[in-house]
């Protein structure tokens, strides 16, 4: 009787006779084998157009990098050379020699710091009010601000550079500083990032008899931190490639930072379009470099996980 049941309940797999769940598995694997092939062809197409976006944003600079190497060759020969052409280090050095390239990069170290410091600072406190304080024309003052984003920023220039004017701030660090320490976009970011934080802790602080300030620096800004870390690079980068407003507001050589001090080089060497490469390249390399040690940071921001 026990050998019968055996054979009875032996042949059954996944509640199917054993040679029916095996011809039902050669008749679907057809079926499985193309759904696996086209999620293949699916994920390679993805790869396929990310290498390409991938090419046409980092071909500018190994352009640049390939002409400051090179010292040698038509450079605008098309199609372009995508390998230096006897490399050579000389045209860094020459552009050593031809400007003061510390000093210029001393100053564009510290306009980027302060210009962080101070957005990170002023930007989160004004963002934690409009999230977490109830007050009246809260969402007045918050579609206002919403409002500059559609203003660029070139049309402010002129307002901002009289009240720099006004205020005896021209050729001062202060004077290209102050209008980029408050933005929207730093606002709205770190709204959403205090808007995330759960109410339950906010509120457990306000029962063990915390303040605002309190709640503010020791409970939100620790958990917000990769929001300020996003902010802080897209500021950093910001401010070390700004060109436009630091020209205008700085007369002094010796305080312009590195994106403008560069431009002597095409007074310089007018003709030597390799020179200019060497000092584009150097000032793009300590961008990239941060971002490549903060890109941790960076995409925690930018995917909004608060823990």
């Amino acid at each position: 009787m026990s050998r019968e049941l055996e054979r009875s309940t032996a042949p059954l797999r996944n509640g199917l006779p054993y040679k029916a769940s095996a011809w039902q598995g050669r008749l679907r694997s057809p079926v499985i084998e193309g759904l696996m092939r086209a999620r293949t062809l699916n994920v390679a197409g993805h790869y396929l157009v990310l290498c390409m976006l991938a090419v046409i944003c980092v071909f500018p600079f190994w352009w640049t990098l390939v002409t400051a190497l090179s010292t040698e060759g038509n450079i605008f020969a098309f199609p372009p050379t995508f390998w230096p052409q006897s490399p050579s280090l000389e045209n860094f050095a020459e552009v050593f020699r031809a400007i003061p390239m510390l000093s210029f990069f001393k100053n564009s170290l510290l306009i980027a710091a302060l210009t962080v410091f101070w957005k990170l600072a002023l930007c989160s406190a004004a963002a934690y009010p409009l999230s977490r304080m109830h007050f009246r024309g809260r969402k007045l003052v918050f579609g206002i601000i919403l409002a500059t984003l559609v203003l660029p920023s070139e049309v402010n220039f002129l307002v901002n550079f009289i009240t720099v004017t006004k205020l005896s701030l021209v050729d001062t660090y202060t004077g290209v500083i102050l209008p980029n320490v408050v933005t929207a976009v730093a606002i709205l970011l770190l709204k959403q990032a205090f808007d995330e934080v759960p109410q339950d802790l906010v509120d457990a602080a306000r029962v063990d008899g915390a303040g605002e300030w309190t709640i503010f620096t020791k409970i939100m800004l620790p958990l917000i931190t990769p929001w300020l870390a996003t902010v802080g690079i897209l500021t950093a980068v910001e401010a070390w490639n700004e060109y436009i407003w630091p020209s205008i507001v700085m007369s002094k050589p010796d305080e312009f930072p590195l994106s403008v001090g560069v431009l002597y080089l095409r007074g310089t060497f007018g003709s030597s379009t390799r020179v200019i490469a060497a000092g584009t390249v150097l000032t793009i390399l300590p961008t990239l470099a941060a971002f490549l040690f903060t890109q941790r940071f960076f995409m925690r921001g930018m995917d909004g996980a608060v823990k």
